[in-house]
């Protein structure tokens, strides 16, 4: 059963973005903007039942294992690993049949033909997510801009997201001088993400309530698209904007990619201006297939696994936790059983990805430590809260990446620490305090995972 939000158990911030008062405030800013920019919004409004997902029965009751973590691009059971991915390809491969299959779609490369752009940043999911496997971070970035007018923001034209690619020279996406918010934000990883999907919104709220008040993050509210909007804890992208791997994939294809699906079928404008004349492909150019392919592949991915584990990495362990930093990059996190519905009922969780206990170094939560880039989900008042927080950063898989924050600008760990600030200042202070062995050991730590 799903309970109307607000309860006894969401706080305060959460009831705030389910208000009636900001369902009406949200359709008043609707009703006076473009038709496309109001269907973007309105895709927004949840339905504030939120569910439990916590489960019932006697697969809740057993004990919890470990979650397979390798980088071996070997699925982790959600779909069978299928035919060899190298004898795949535009002939052979089968969406949603298997990992491999699933895969192949996740790289394949996206032309004009198949409703690319006209404006986009990337050509394939792969573009973006590749290191060390198919599905992991990388070093692209993409822009965002906007204004704020009264101390509200407001999207640039064509919305926050600008885009760097274009199919015509007529179609390409400027930054102009009135934008004067501005950011970049990297790509993160996706690799493990459907244990992330499989973490109960009650569990987040736990993390959350467990945390001291001056700490504590904020566990936005989101629909869940391809179930009518209910509402879900969101955890996927630097706002925890999508709480479901489908939702975040349909996102992805239209505004990385520039391709309509059932979900998401008007292109984007350029700046504010229709280019449709330079995509003939009709509309949606996706059936949904694919977005279902792209969520399944990340469904399937192992956890990033840790690196070796040395005294100095056990000392800097210990190091981490002296600073408060496991607070908010919360080391340990069990996934809701396997039977139990979660995204608005839309997905049953398996075996393969129930009770599994995962090591993703993140609350999935908003925070902000004064790094926060002043771009909300979406410029509506219930989620004005978000414009200064971000998520917390994953730190699995941290070993792999040399770019670091959201905007990817620091290069090295201790210049991330160092830009912490606002709710982690306690930490930084801390951290500015260690002798030299235990810096030491703390950046083995951070090393390892």
């Amino acid at each position: 059963m799903g309970r109307r939000l607000p309860s006894t158990r969401v706080p305060v911030s959460v009831r705030a973005l389910a208000a009636p008062l900001a369902v009406l405030l949200a359709t008043s800013v609707i009703a006076q903007i473009s038709p496309r920019d109001a269907a973007r919004r309105a895709r927004f409004l949840h339905d504030a039942n939120l569910d439990a997902e916590t489960g019932s029965g006697a697969a809740s009751l057993a004990p919890a294992t470990e979650a397979p973590a390798a980088f071996d691009n070997l699925t982790n059971g959600f779909d069978p690993q299928g035919p060899p991915f190298e004898t795949l390809d535009e002939d052979t491969a089968v969406a949603l049949r298997s990992f491999n299959d699933n895969r192949f779609a996740f790289e394949e490369v996206e032309g004009i033909a198949d409703g690319l752009g006209p404006t986009y940043n990337a050509q394939s999911c792969r573009e973006c997510h590749q290191n060390i496997v198919t599905g992991g971070a990388s070093q692209v970035t993409v822009q965002r801009a906007g204004h704020l007018l009264n101390g509200q923001f407001f999207d640039s034209q064509g919305g926050s997201l600008i885009h760097s690619r274009a199919t015509h020279p007529d179609a390409m996406e400027l930054v102009t001088p009135g934008e004067p918010v501005r950011t970049f934000r990297i790509s993160p990883s996706t690799v493990g993400d459907g244990f992330v999907e499989a973490i109960a919104n009650d569990t987040l709220l736990g993390i959350r309530n467990s945390q001291p008040l001056g700490m504590r993050g904020l566990p936005v509210v989101v629909p869940v698209l391809e179930a009518n909007g209910r509402a879900r804890i969101g955890r996927f992208g630097w706002k925890g904007q999508h709480a479901s791997l489908e939702s975040f994939s349909a996102d992805a294809y239209l505004n990385e990619m520039g391709i309509t699906t059932p979900t998401f079928p008007l292109e984007n404008t350029s700046s504010g201006r229709d280019v449709s004349a330079y995509d003939t492909v009709a509309d949606p150019e996706d059936d949904g297939e694919d977005v279902q392919a792209f969520a399944n592949f990340m469904r399937s991915t192992k956890a990033p696994p840790r690196g070796a584990i040395t005294p100095a990495v056990t000392a800097g362990a210990q190091v981490f936790e002296h600073l408060g930093c496991s607070t908010c990059h919360v080391a340990s996190i069990t996934t809701a059983p396997a039977g139990t519905p979660i995204n608005g009922g839309r997905l049953i969780v398996p075996a393969a990805l129930g009770n599994k206990v995962i090591h993703p170094y993140s609350d999935f939560l908003l925070h902000d430590i004064g790094t926060g880039d002043g771009i909300p989900i979406q410029p509506t008042e219930e989620y004005a809260a978000t414009a200064n927080k971000m998520r917390t950063a994953p730190l699995w898989g941290l070993r792999t990446r040399n770019r670091l924050m959201h905007d990817g600008l620091s290069f090295t760990r201790e210049e991330a620490i160092e830009r912490h600030g606002g709710q982690a200042s306690n930490s930084r202070r801390l951290f500015r305090n260690l002798g030299a062995a235990d810096r030491a050991s703390l950046l083995a730590f951070l090393n390892s995972l």
